[in-house]
């Protein structure tokens, strides 16, 4: 079998000096002049995403510090200690990966092993990548280590989330954030090694490698080398449709024409364009990226004007952009983005990802027509203002509510407001027909507002004005109201825009400070309270408490006729009493049966629950006294509840099926 020495690119070209390190120039440029000037912090923290050369540079690092010649002016050292890091050999510079090793005891015998003198280097030097896997326990074992450690250990910990690191550990390193790479600098590295490695890549291609790589050099030279794979075996350029295909990115002159046709409102268009983009394979997720990316670029074009371009956007493109930032406003982009968002998350809902896409591309289409809430106001106010000029409140409410402003919490700020906007929004009836209208309702006090808003089940407004209002004056046309905190903020707006419509006039509603009546269900309470109290005093309750001493009264009914109602109702409970005499005394009169043991044991019992007789079969006369005992008891029981069930069926049959109260008595009881 033939031996695969095949190296991937990324390993390959791993930058074996700091000048071959790219995109990092300020960062490398600090450690080579603390190296110079020999002063080395006890750890460097390397931050940064995947690919940008955490790892790398702390290699170089490490060769820098250990190197038997001058590292920073050679190309390619090639010392035993240079070649033993590259190779993960050396016995002073230990390489540990912190996701396998991240508990205590791994912390502790690496801190035993440092404290001795490196074997053959300068230096012992510890690499942790992914540090911020280490536990909480380890990080608190490195602390003393890392805050005075031995002159000859140096640490270098790599990661992607240095948030996740204690920050007692970040205080004690000097730390280096690495950035993601630009996409010119990637690409003029990808087309540098595209050339050595004999590659027939088009610069499109490249340019939409390096986009793609999203600003990780190490994931550049992965699709790179995927691209030249294929290029190897179809032995033909590969140029920029090929890498969209590969990559499932769409082509973004034909997202712009898809974002254009949008805008313009035609639906056809829209989905033609969309279907054929999903035929030849987009992503649907992709493809929303891009929206967003887009609406940013027209964004930007259209606040900014010319803004800066760089290696991922073509002339083409820029042309493009700027011809549908001249037809759409910053407000329906905004909106646009908002939507956009939002279908990205429905695309994790819906099983058909396709639908979700047609249908986001339908409403975006929809809402380039939506009008905006300032030119729906605007409509309203001028539609207002034709139809009526005589309704503006008096400028001195306005004063006196902007001098209380201050003084009263937010809901009395939305309450005020709304009582400067007497005339409704959304009304455009004009107050002269209504004043016409022969059905109009008239309200003369606050107890017929209160009425109507019942007969209109108005539920939500009868409420406030029951339980809420504190009214200080009513008069026809305005209501003074005292400030309740727990009224809606919509009341004053809610109830003027009802008074318009039930009336045919404007009613001024003013919200003041001064405290005024007790709300309508407390003075309806207090009446209550007070007249129970008179009514107990009277002849009738008197009357009442002697038939029924166990009666109380709880409310009194203010109905016509009541008193004559409540004479009939007393004397129907006297005919009634009377009844229930005569039936108790029937009842003493009959005999029910009570059975056990299979009828061995017969007991007859009369209505006044008294034993008559009892009869005894003679099989029971060899068994036990207890035994026998026990039946009569049983027999005993089974007469008096039929003679209970007898009872209830007659006095129900008084009563009118009404259930008997809980402290009457059966004569037998």
């Amino acid at each position: 079998m033939k031996n695969n020495k095949h190296k991937i690119l990324a390993l390959k070209y791993r930058p074996k000096n700091f000048e071959e390190l790219i995109g990092q120039d300020i960062i490398v440029q600090t450690i080579i002049n603390s190296i110079k000037l020999d002063k080395l912090p006890n750890a460097y923290l390397l931050t940064g995403i995947r690919g940008t050369g955490k790892t790398t540079l702390a290699r170089l690092i490490a060769k820098a510090l250990n190197c038997n010649k001058d590292f920073l002016k050679e190309e390619n050292c090639n010392c035993s200690h240079c070649e033993e890091i590259t190779n993960s050999k050396h016995l002073d510079v230990l390489e540990i990966d912190a996701a396998s090793n991240t508990g205590i005891d791994h912390v502790r015998s690496l801190i035993e092993s440092s404290q001795y003198n490196p074997t053959s280097a300068k230096y012992k030097i510890i690499i942790l990548d992914e540090v911020h896997m280490l536990s909480k326990q380890a990080f608190n074992g490195l602390l003393k280590t890392l805050e005075e450690p031995p002159l000859h250990l140096k640490f270098i910990f790599a990661t992607t989330e240095v948030k996740k690191i204690p920050v007692t550990i970040v205080s004690r390193c000097q730390r280096f954030d690495l950035h993601r790479v630009s996409i010119e600098i990637l690409f003029d590295n990808l087309k540098k090694i595209s050339k050595i490695e004999n590659g027939k890549i088009s610069d499109e291609a490249l340019k939409l490698i390096a986009k793609a790589a999203e600003g990780s050099v190490r994931d550049s030279l992965s699709l790179l080398d995927r691209t030249l794979v294929d290029q190897h075996i179809m032995e033909k350029e590969i140029d920029e449709p090929f890498v969209r295909k590969m990559l499932g990115i769409a082509n973004r002159s034909k997202i712009l024409e898809l974002i254009h046709y949008i805008f313009q409102g035609d639906q056809k268009k829209s989905i033609t364009q969309l279907r054929e983009m999903i035929n030849e394979g987009i992503e649907p997720a992709n493809l929303l990226n891009d929206f967003l990316e887009i609406t940013y670029f027209i964004l930007q074009k259209k606040n900014l004007g010319n803004f800066d371009s760089n290696l991922s956007i073509s002339d083409s493109e820029i042309d493009m952009i700027n011809l549908i930032s001249k037809d759409v406003d910053t407000s329906t982009l905004i909106i646009f983005w908002q939507f956009v968002l939002k279908g990205l998350d429905e695309l994790s809902i819906v099983s058909n990802p396709i639908l979700s896409l047609e249908m986001m591309v339908i409403r975006l289409i929809h809402l380039k027509d939506m009008p905006s809430y300032e030119g729906i106001l605007d409509l309203i106010n001028k539609s207002s203002l034709k139809n009526d000029n005589d309704n503006v409140i008096t400028e001195k409410y306005t004063k006196l509510d902007i001098n209380e402003k201050n003084e009263i919490n937010k809901i009395s700020k939305d309450q005020i407001k709304n009582s400067l906007q007497t005339k409704p929004e959304l009304e455009l009836t004009n107050p002269k027909k209504l004043t016409e209208d022969k059905n109009q309702e008239h309200i003369s006090s606050f107890e017929d507002l209160i009425k109507l808003s019942s007969i209109k089940k108005e539920v939500e407004l009868k409420y406030d004005l029951e339980k809420n209002v504190n009214l200080i004056k009513f008069s026809e046309g305005k209501i003074d109201i005292g400030f309740n905190e727990n009224l809606g903020k919509n009341f004053v707006r809610n109830l003027s825009e009802k008074l318009l419509t039930w009336t045919g006039k404007r009613w001024v509603i003013t919200l003041t400070k001064a405290t005024g009546q007790k709300t309508f269900l407390e003075r309806q309470s207090i009446m209550a309270e007070q007249l129970l109290v008179k009514e107990k005093k009277g002849e009738v309750y008197k009357k009442f408490k002697n038939i029924f001493p166990d009666g109380e009264l709880i409310g009194i009914s203010k109905k016509e006729k009541i008193m004559k109602d409540f004479s009939d109702l007393i004397t129907q409970a006297k005919k009634m009493q009377e009844k229930m005499k005569e039936t108790q005394e029937s009842l003493k009169k009959i005999e029910v049966e009570g059975v056990s043991g299979g009828n061995s044991v017969k007991i007859i019992m009369n209505g006044d629950g008294e034993l008559k007789k009892i009869f005894l079969d003679d099989i029971l006369m060899n068994e036990s006294k207890e035994i026998v005992e026990d039946l009569i008891v049983a027999a005993h029981n089974d007469a008096k509840s039929k003679l209970k069930k007898k009872t209830s069926e007659e006095i129900l049959k008084i009563t009118g099926g009404v259930d008997l109260p809980p402290n009457f008595k059966f004569p037998f009881q």
